[in-house]
């Protein structure tokens, strides 16, 4: 990617950024959480950006191993050090959520307790890279990369599969949002994303 390419990008991610916060501030106040549930388009997004994060590092990861290529590594670790950022905002901000929607800081519930797993396999991939060298370094943690990403849709079905009292954003009656509630969303989701590509550009 070159540098004009590169600046439109960061330069788009900004202006998504700054619209994302207008569409949240006027979107409508939730009527059962009141002002908490505008956490809401900070936590879903994260979570998204990990678990994109997390698909990077599996292709990457895997690419390594098939093909030895040194840019498969950068690609798999650049996107894994991002992935667990993204975890740790949404780990934090899902908490911050869940006290106010259920009066409690953390409770073992299956999306939680998945959610927590994949963040601390990641953080796992990042402490072998720090501590192996050389082609052992990257081999272990190519097939680490590639065993946690298992969780990855474990985490998206586990409300599905097992009781929950973790709300899912898209039901089969679609998402329970207002219009205004659905672009501030969208537009944060968008916001996100970029910054995730801005972040790869930069790493």
């Amino acid at each position: 990617m070159n540098d004009r390419t590169a600046y439109l990008v960061f330069l788009l991610t900004a202006l998504l950024i700054i619209a994302s916060l207008v569409l949240i501030g006027l979107a409508p106040v939730d009527k059962t959480l009141g002002v908490s549930q505008k956490i809401f388009y900070l936590h879903v997004p994260c979570a998204w950006a990990a678990a994109l994060a997390f698909l990077v590092n599996f292709i990457g990861s895997l690419g390594y191993l098939i093909k030895g290529e040194m840019k498969w590594d950068r690609v798999a670790s650049s996107s894994a050090e991002i992935g667990v950022v993204f975890g740790a905002i949404a780990l934090v901000t899902g908490s911050i959520w869940a006290r106010f929607a259920w009066g409690v800081w953390w409770t073992w519930d299956v999306r939680l307790t998945t959610t927590l797993i994949l963040w601390l396999a990641y953080l796992g991939y990042i402490l072998v890279r720090c501590m192996a060298q050389g082609e052992k370094r990257r081999t272990f943690s190519a097939v680490i990369g590639i065993a946690a990403f298992a969780d990855v849709p474990l985490v998206f079905l586990s409300i599905r599969w097992w009781r929950s009292i973790h709300p899912a954003v898209i039901t089969r009656s679609g998402m329970n949002l207002s219009p205004r509630m659905k672009l501030a969303f969208f537009i944060s989701l968008a916001a996100v994303t970029m910054l995730y590509l801005c972040l790869m550009i930069v790493r």
